[in-house]
């Protein structure tokens, strides 16, 4: 099967599939599998300390692979900057920048004159036509079954995605709800030329900084087991329900704000979950892709199989 895309040709990877910025886990080790693989792996910036620590992991990622990669900057947290973020990005000339959350127009503004591709994950229509209006190369489009940050109008991916793409004419790839050949097929029959998968990439062996705890809750989840949190700050995000979520859903109904929740919805306590295991006192966030994950495997298995599945959905179309 020609696995050529706009996305494969933009990005100059070989099939089209993204890793999504996955706060706090998308390192050196993810990011380079996913390269290796034939995917692009990327970087979150925004969960690191320093610059530093930000040049430090792009230079991992070039010494384990000589593919494209990605940072990605997660640009809507509560107006932390990220102007000395970006600045590493281009000192060390990397490929791609991917934009969550917020306003991109001064990473925009930045990036002018740059050779890098510019990606916007956006939640609606009208986000991913402005994200063109700004000069954007292709736009990430996440329906409500993704983990994590999410739209505010509940657009599932199979009515968001066709409607994104029928207003673009730069590429649209497709995010939420995708996490095997099934749905990277059903995302370029809705138009989009690749996809962008988050959850399921946690639950891999390269994916290090998730803990195991995190993991096996992933394969032995099932679609039912999120919930939606922050919808009280327009911000609504999936996360896996816990205790901790259900607390968090009680205070956004008695009306506690930003300053009675920000504990709740802290790093820190995001890091509790993902990184120590403490499945009640923190949250993870994750999509309802769960329900479709039932192993750990390495990422070059997973987009093998991938593949594969894709190839044979293929076959059977074209008999």
């Amino acid at each position: 099967m020609n696995w050529e895309t706009k996305v494969t040709k933009l990005l100059d990877i070989k099939y089209p599939i993204i890793q999504g910025g996955l706060a706090y886990l998308a390192y050196a080790d993810l990011a380079a599998a996913v390269s290796n693989a034939g995917g692009l792996g990327q970087i979150t910036a925004m969960s690191l300390e320093t610059p530093e620590l930000l040049r430090e992991e792009i230079r991992k990622v070039r010494k384990k692979t000589d593919k494209p990669f990605g940072v990605n900057y997660a640009i809507g947290q509560h107006g932390r900057p990220f102007e000395h973020m970006l600045n590493i990005a281009l000192e060390e000339e990397v490929p791609v920048i991917s934009m969550t959350g917020g306003n991109p127009s001064p990473i925009f503004k930045r990036l002018e004159g740059s050779t890098c591709k510019k990606l916007v994950l956006v939640a609606a229509r009208r986000q991913a036509e402005k994200a063109e209006e700004l000069g954007a190369d292709a736009v990430m489009v996440v329906g409500q079954e993704g983990g994590g940050h999410l739209g505010k109008n509940d657009l599932g991916t199979m009515v968001l995605v066709p409607k994104v793409v029928d207003a673009l004419k730069i590429p649209v790839i497709a995010s939420g709800g995708i996490g095997d050949g099934r749905g990277l097929m059903a995302a370029l029959a809705l138009g989009a030329e690749g996809i962008e998968m988050g959850t399921r990439f946690i639950a891999t062996k390269e994916c290090m900084h998730a803990h195991p705890v995190y993991k096996d809750r992933l394969v032995q989840g099932t679609e039912n087991d999120t919930v939606v949190i922050k919808r009280s700050l327009g911000a609504p995000a999936r996360a896996i329900q816990n205790t901790w979520t259900e607390e968090i859903i009680k205070l956004e109904q008695d009306a506690v704000g930003y300053e009675g929740l920000k504990d709740f919805i802290s790093g820190t306590a995001n890091r509790r979950y993902i990184y120590d295991g403490n499945t009640n006192s923190g949250y993870a966030w994750a999509g309802q892709v769960m329900g479709l994950i039932d192993d750990v495997p390495s990422v070059e298995q997973l987009l093998s199989r991938m593949v594969k599945e894709a190839e044979n959905i293929r076959e059977k179309w074209t008999n």
